[in-house]
């Protein structure tokens, strides 16, 4: 599940905003993008919500970062589209959140775990300007 169509047109979005000098409105991201606007509008209530872009309303309107492009991380970004944590695998983060309460029982359980913590780390570290 990690990067769904969500995550990803919230990166090339806010990738977009980022170079530009000016706010860019949904309708401009969704023509340049490619992206349905309908859609892209709800990915971009969820960024501004979590406070990654501002909305400027009016004739010159549209969204901006709220913070400089070298401090939004990765995992910021794809946790407010996504609206949840991501996960590499349908398992539960912890053993006492494990909905068929077997986790300790689970072998394969200590890797996925561990693996989900590295990714985390990965994308906490790795910011909106080093992939832009």
């Amino acid at each position: 599940m990690l990067l769904t169509k969500k995550s990803e047109y919230a990166l090339l979005s806010l990738i977009s905003i980022a170079k530009s000098d000016e706010a860019k409105n949904v309708d401009v991201l969704s023509k340049e993008l490619n992206i349905s606007k309908s859609f892209l509008a709800k990915i971009m209530q969820n960024l501004a919500k979590q406070g990654l872009v501002i909305s400027h309303r009016g004739v010159n309107g549209g969204f901006s970062l709220n913070k400089d492009w070298d401090k939004i991380t990765i995992l910021e970004i794809v946790m407010a589209a996504e609206e949840k944590l991501p996960s590499v695998f349908e398992c539960s983060p912890s053993v006492e959140s494990c909905p068929n309460q077997v986790a300790m029982l689970c072998t394969i359980w200590p890797l996925l775990n561990n693996l989900q913590m590295k990714i985390n780390d990965f994308l906490k570290e790795l910011t909106l300007k080093d992939i832009a």
